[in-house]
């Protein structure tokens, strides 16, 4: 009895195999694209966000167009937050913009200033300015003004607005330039490994250029033209080794004594390209 029902069953289980070989490829492919799609951002060295299915490249909103650079890494909570909002913010005004995240997926201490300079290159034919970008900080007021930036840089996180940071000279957070007046000033320096610094030097660089620098004027919101969405919980890589250190102290000396021409002997920023 057995032996003859034996073949009937191995034919009913056949097909029940069969679909069941189907439903797990089937899933092991989805699988595989969600996975795929889901590590995107951390997988790749840059991300472009091509904005012209979102309405944001319309030629009809002017002939300038802005590439926003934000320098990136192990952020990705807040880029949800920041694509989104800062899409909307900028086709609001009309603003025509390519967001480029420079993702940074080495193992090296984070270099913001040589993913900007990157960056920079990589939309060398696609935008005629940029925005220096941080990923952690949100603009909140409609008055806050993107657009090209043709008298001198424009530092839309001025002191008098950005959450943190107060000091006369800071140039961090958002800076709008063009392409020209980005490689009058030589772009950024490639020295500073960690966080900070990197747009103090540059606001330096600026000067040398003879360019001035420009900010929002009639902003009553204060600190809370921003929303900075930044962890707490998130330590800063702030450790300072070698040459850093000598140009961080060249650095304060200069803005202690910006009259004195004998503190500085020699030139502390090489001007060689992008690579000094």
């Amino acid at each position: 009895m057995t032996a003859r029902t034996w073949p009937c069953c191995r034919l009913r289980l056949a097909p029940i195999a069969a679909v069941l070989l189907l439903l797990c490829l089937t899933t092991s492919l989805l699988g595989g694209l969600w996975l795929n799609a889901g590590c995107w951002g951390t997988r790749s060295d840059q991300i472009k966000l091509g904005t012209n299915d979102l309405a944001g490249d319309d030629p009809s909103w002017g002939p300038h167009k802005m590439a926003v650079i934000v320098p990136f890494r192990d952020r990705f909570n807040e880029l949800l937050q920041f694509l989104p909002h800062l899409h909307q913010f900028l086709s609001h005004q009309r603003i025509r913009h390519h967001i480029y995240i420079m993702n940074q997926v080495d193992g090296l201490r984070f270099n913001r200033a040589s993913l900007i300079n990157a960056g920079v290159l990589l939309t060398a034919n696609d935008t005629d300015y940029i925005a220096m970008h941080d990923v952690d900080l949100l603009p909140l007021n409609d008055d806050l003004n993107y657009s090209y930036p043709a008298s001198g840089p424009y530092h839309l996180s001025a002191p008098s607005l950005h959450p943190l940071y107060h000091y006369p000279t800071f140039v961090g957070g958002i800076l709008l330039l063009t392409k020209k007046q980005f490689h009058l000033c030589n772009g950024l320096s490639n020295r500073y490994w960690g966080w900070g610094r990197e747009d103090d030097e540059f606001y330096r660089r600026i000067q040398e250029a003879g360019l001035k620098v420009f900010r929002p004027d009639g902003i009553t919101t204060g600190y809370e033209t921003f929303h900075h969405i930044h962890d707490p919980s998130r330590r800063r890589d702030q450790k300072r080794i070698g040459e850093q250190r000598r140009v961080l102290c060249l650095l304060l000396l200069h803005y202690a004594h910006p009259c004195s021409s004998s503190v500085i002997e020699k030139p502390v920023f090489p001007r060689s390209g992008f690579a000094s």
